[in-house]
């Protein structure tokens, strides 16, 4: 019988501690029971604005000192790659720090927040920047677990009236598209894939547009003119940290975040030289220039896809030249 009691006494302890954890994980806000399927907002409103202000303080940081360990912390993915080549020509070339450096502010801040299950989580931060005119700045920030950073990975400068109306619930949250959704023109999770296969032999399913049918133009221009050759090769960037990511919008569409890579060769004809690149492009480029300059460039992309049928329209591309190598 003392056994008994003692058993029950435990059995009792150890649910009086559980209960106490459990009232202690959600008095902090960090609830995690069945947290990979409970469908619960990827942030706070606070947690969402703080992001945004620590990656702006940081981001000012690494700009003005041209110094890419400032902000690597703040930045993943497409983003993190384009801002780390950025700052690296930058310091190349003002080992001293930016003498254009212009602080950015970002104002009239709103917070765009989906419900979802698991990790990762995020959300959209659409906010008035100082740069660019009256554009607003998309920002996707990602965050991989509990205890990791919110990072931005996806950068989109729009303007006003080109950002759409997201579909909400009663409290003011966002849906999640998965990348294998149905019931749209094109599932999230193709778009990479046949962005990149759009840009090479054209077809129907995107929009004309400056990122679509303007690019192909530009590059059929530029492929061949006297004495230098310029080749493209697009690929497909989509996973891990450049997964796409889509917000359900107000007309059962989808707003998607996608990332691509692309290169371009310039090749120079018998007798003659690529032209001389510029500063930015010969800080990041190995070797020597000679009779060809391979440039390799990542992007990324904000394209609306309706719901049912039709075409992709990219609304937003944001590139930058990532490496190069000369011969």
């Amino acid at each position: 019988m003392g056994r008994n009691r003692v058993g029950r006494r435990g059995r009792k302890a150890v649910i009086a501690g559980a209960l106490t954890a459990a009232v202690s994980l959600t008095a902090s806000g960090c609830v995690v029971v069945h947290g990979e399927r409970a469908m619960i907002p990827a942030a706070t409103r606070t947690g969402a604005a703080q992001a945004l202000a620590r990656f702006t303080e940081a981001y000012n940081k690494a700009d003005r000192a041209y110094d890419s360990s400032l902000d690597e912390d703040h930045v993943t993915g497409a983003l993190a790659d384009i801002d780390s080549a950025r700052l690296r020509a930058g310091h190349a070339n003002h080992p001293d720090g930016n003498p254009a450096h212009t602080p950015l502010k970002l104002t009239d801040a709103k917070f765009t927040i989906p419900k979802k299950p698991g990790w990762p989580r995020w959300f959209v931060a659409d906010a008035l920047g100082n740069k660019g005119g009256s554009a607003r700045w998309l920002l996707v920030f990602t965050r991989q677990s509990m205890g990791a950073p919110w990072q931005v990975a996806y950068l989109t400068v729009l303007a006003p009236g080109a950002v759409p109306k997201f579909r909400t619930d009663a409290d003011g949250f966002a849906e999640a598209v998965p990348a294998d959704a149905t019931g749209l023109a094109m599932p999230p999770g193709e778009l990479s894939d046949q962005y990149a296969a759009y840009l090479k032999s054209g077809g129907t399913s995107f929009a004309n547009g400056p990122s679509t049918s303007g690019l192909r133009t530009l590059r059929q221009q530029q492929a061949r003119k006297p004495g230098l050759v310029r080749q493209y090769i697009d690929e497909t960037l989509d996973r891990g940290a450049y997964a796409p990511l889509a917000l359900r919008t107000e007309d059962g569409g989808a707003l998607v975040f996608f990332a691509s890579r692309y290169y371009e060769k310039q090749t120079a004809a018998a007798g003659t030289s690529v032209p001389v690149p510029n500063q930015d492009v010969r800080a990041l480029t190995k070797g020597e220039v000679k009779q060809s300059l391979t440039m390799e460039f990542v992007s990324n992309e904000t394209a609306l896809v309706p719901a049912g049928s039709g075409r992709v329209s990219v609304l937003g591309r944001v590139q930058g030249l990532t490496s190069a190598r000369g011969a």
